[in-house]
């Protein structure tokens, strides 16, 4: 039995970001009910030398539509980097998962094979098939930012556990 690229990638990435929203969620509700300025938390980090929260969840949203997009063949769709509060954090969410919610199945025939190139014509140029950019980057980078704010949170006393890091399917 073979697996789809589409199986493979895009209800990964729903399920993931679905549980973001709920972590991002009783993040916001800890800052209330705590009394903490919500930058406390938006602006944290693990060790001085990582990305803060905002810039996790920005990360994490990127890759959650950028490699279906790319499997599919699609453009990927721009995203600025001005999120500042948890309601936008939620609605960038909110529009990757409209996105990748857009996609079809059948948008992923042969992406296994296809040639896909990442920061073309620089010195960080990177070329995949579309197999191993989904199994050996993309998966990776993407659960890399979505348990690194998941652990900032948790350090930071938000009471969250594997239940809501692992979510619904």
């Amino acid at each position: 039995m073979t697996i789809s690229f589409y199986t493979a990638s895009v209800p990964v990435f729903k399920q993931a970001l679905h549980s973001l929203k709920a972590i991002l969620a009783k993040a916001e509700q800890h800052a209330t009910a705590k009394h903490l300025e919500a930058d406390a938390l938006l602006k944290a980090r693990l060790f001085p030398d990582m990305f803060h929260l905002i810039r996790q969840v920005q990360i994490a949203a990127d890759f959650a539509k950028g490699v279906p997009a790319r499997l599919a063949g699609i453009e990927v769709p721009p995203y600025d980097d001005n999120e500042n509060s948890f309601s936008d954090l939620q609605a960038r969410l909110d529009r990757t998962l409209a996105f990748i919610d857009g996609l079809k199945p059948e948008q992923f025939n042969g992406a296994g094979e296809r040639e896909i190139v990442l920061r073309p014509g620089t010195p960080k140029e990177k070329r995949f098939t579309g197999e191993d950019y989904l199994l050996h980057y993309g998966l990776q980078h993407f659960f890399f930012h979505v348990t690194t704010a998941y652990d900032i949170l948790r350090h930071n006393g938000v009471e969250i556990g594997k239940g809501d890091y692992i979510g619904q399917h």
